[in-house]
């Protein structure tokens, strides 16, 4: 009974799709556009990106430094710098040897002194190269960091799309639902109207009475309430499915598919031991990837009380003139400085805040490691929550397909009675509204247990 209830409704629901659709999906077709549209993906997508960017960003801290620098100046309020023999010039011809040498020797110091106070164009060139050979381990550390970031963000990405494929499934299961929840309405209009034609020519034949005809129009007046709230529902959640796809709302879209039906197919319940379910749910995995990060952060907070050593070199370029279009070809000697040299740096004292970064770099560590054991508990709820809604769902579908038996019964043999007069037509109305519940019910039991079945593979890491 239940397999050709269950191939009828779906039957049907194959035969009610407009010929006009512009496009049928099913659900491996609808969980694939969602992985390649959903905004969520997407966006997960860039930060992971950013993520693995901010790694190779994290190595070049370890590579060496190469600056190059330039300067091109005019300094005001400075005269020309000219080579002058004023002090020589002085001398008389009965100057001695003696006195000839030292007063060159003064006109040289004299040039010095006016160059030293500057040219009206200077021109500079750099080239500086600089590597840490020891950084308290930041290096290392920030490099990690980046790794475990990327980790972070790689879990945040499959983790959001088993969120878009969870989505997709329950609201694909939902338009299924309701898809043939408009089937066992249209069927039960039908079968209606085809009953209200009967009592009418009863009343002409004089065989019933205006009040049989009234019933039956009430109850379909009921019917059409409950069919046109039931194409409503469809519609909205239609479009939340296609929202959810990352597509444009479309009337002519059509969805091809069946709720799994636990009666019919086995389907395995996955191992809910905590063990497994740690091993399996990305956002424990998430958790500890963040807690690897906030250690290396206590480690680059402590770093602070280390000292720093950087190895540099540099080869310069410096020449000056009182014309703007005159210049010196560098020589390696005269204008051309190079140095090599060996930092070292140590903070001795800073007010405390290096004691009270590490304070809420531990903090902050502490946080993380409370937030995974909350995390944890939650799971375990959520595992046995879903679990016991699935044996509770499991038990509702025998329940309901049991009702649907006997209300398939009782509608026959009350028809069957009512057409030879032996049972009133208010019992025949009554038996047509039980079976369209029970058909409603036995669907609302397996839509259920869809749901209880989807949430506890998600709770357990398994979907």
């Amino acid at each position: 009974m239940h397999k050709k209830l269950t191939s009828r409704i779906v039957l049907l629901a194959l035969l009610s799709m407009p010929v006009w659709a512009a496009q049928v999906y099913t659900k491996e077709e609808a969980i694939k556009i969602a992985l390649e549209k959903s905004s969520d993906v997407q966006s997960a997508e860039q930060k992971l990106q950013s993520a693995q960017a901010q790694v190779s960003q994290s190595y070049g801290v370890a590579y060496p430094k190469i600056d190059l620098s330039a300067t091109y100046a005019r300094t005001f309020g400075v005269s020309d710098v000219r080579k002058k023999n004023t002090i020589s010039q002085m001398l008389d011809e009965t100057a001695t040897a003696n006195e000839r040498i030292l007063a060159g020797t003064l006109d040289g110091i004299s040039y010095g002194m006016s160059a030293m106070g500057g040219f009206r164009w200077g021109t500079q060139v750099g080239l500086t190269a600089t590597q840490i050979l020891y950084a308290q381990g930041k290096v290392s550390s920030g490099t990690k960091i980046a790794k475990s970031f990327r980790r972070v963000s790689e879990l945040s990405l499959e983790n959001t799309k088993i969120s878009v494929r969870f989505n997709v499934e329950q609201a694909f299961d939902q338009m299924i639902y309701l898809d043939s929840a408009l089937q066992i309405l249209e069927a039960s209009k039908a079968q209606l109207e085809e009953h209200i034609n009967y009592v009418r020519q009863a009343q002409a034949s004089g065989l019933a009475t205006e009040l049989d005809v009234v019933r039956a129009e009430i109850q379909l007046d009921n019917l059409n309430s409950s069919l046109a709230k039931t194409q409503k529902d469809r519609e909205v959640a239609r479009n939340a499915l296609l929202n959810t796809m990352g597509l444009a709302w479309n009337e002519d879209v059509s969805f091809s598919g069946e709720l799994r039906d636990p009666t019919v197919e086995n389907y395995p319940i996955p191992d809910t031991s905590m063990a497994t379910i740690r091993s399996k749910r990305k956002e424990l995995a998430q958790l500890n990837e963040s807690e690897q990060m906030y250690q290396y952060n206590i480690n680059i907070a402590k770093g602070d009380y280390k000292p720093t050593l950087v190895l540099g070199g540099s080869i310069t370029y410096q020449n000056g003139k009182n014309r703007v279009f005159k210049w010196d070809a560098p020589d390696w000697d005269e204008n051309i400085s190079k140095q090599i040299y060996l930092n070292f740096s140590m903070n001795l004292f800073n007010g405390m805040q290096t004691r009270e970064n590490v304070a809420m770099a531990k903090t902050d560590l502490r946080s993380t490691q409370i937030q995974k054991e909350a995390a944890e508990r939650g799971i375990k709820l959520e595992m046995e929550s879903a679990m016991n809604t699935l044996n509770d769902a499991l038990g509702q579908i025998s329940i309901r397909k049991r009702q649907v038996e006997l209300a398939t019964r009782n509608y026959e043999l009350t028809e069957a009675a009512y057409k030879v007069g032996k049972d009133t037509q208010l019992n025949l109305l009554d038996a047509t509204m039980e079976l369209r519940s029970a058909k409603l019910d036995y669907m609302n039991s397996l839509l259920n247990w869809n749901r209880a079945y989807n949430a506890l593979l998600k709770a357990t890491g398994e979907f």
